[in-house]
């Protein structure tokens, strides 16, 4: 299994980016983590392997959107009215399983880490 991201930068608070994940597997559930400076690496949000349920993060509620195409093998994170706080190397993980989750170690495959940097 490959997982392969894309889409970080820097950005503006308030700004948007949307992160891309290429994914050699699609009907496996998947998932976005992020790892800040000094901190462990946290859950952000999953989705099925038919992007028809989807968990999010207390703290990207309302401002972050998961979803896939499989036909395309790509899942996505669109990150809209970025904070400061959001500033984190962002990596998308696979679990052999159909079913979305936010437990971190339940999480079989990872990509290599995309940044991304939101400046006040």
């Amino acid at each position: 299994v490959q997982l392969q991201a894309s889409g970080g930068g820097l950005v503006q608070a308030g700004g948007s980016l949307r992160l891309s994940c290429a994914a050699s597997v699609r009907t496996y559930a998947m998932g976005w983590f992020r790892q800040a400076p000094g901190k462990e690496r946290e859950f952000v949000a999953s989705i099925n392997w038919s992007g028809g349920s989807t968990y999010y993060a207390d703290f990207v509620k309302g401002r972050f959107t998961i979803s896939r195409d499989n036909a395309k093998g790509t899942m996505y994170l669109q990150m809209n009215s970025l904070l400061p706080e959001d500033t984190a190397v962002y990596y998308c993980a696979a679990r052999r399983g159909s079913v979305a989750i936010m437990i971190e170690r339940r999480y079989d495959y990872w990509g290599q880490g995309t940044q991304v940097t939101v400046s006040s």
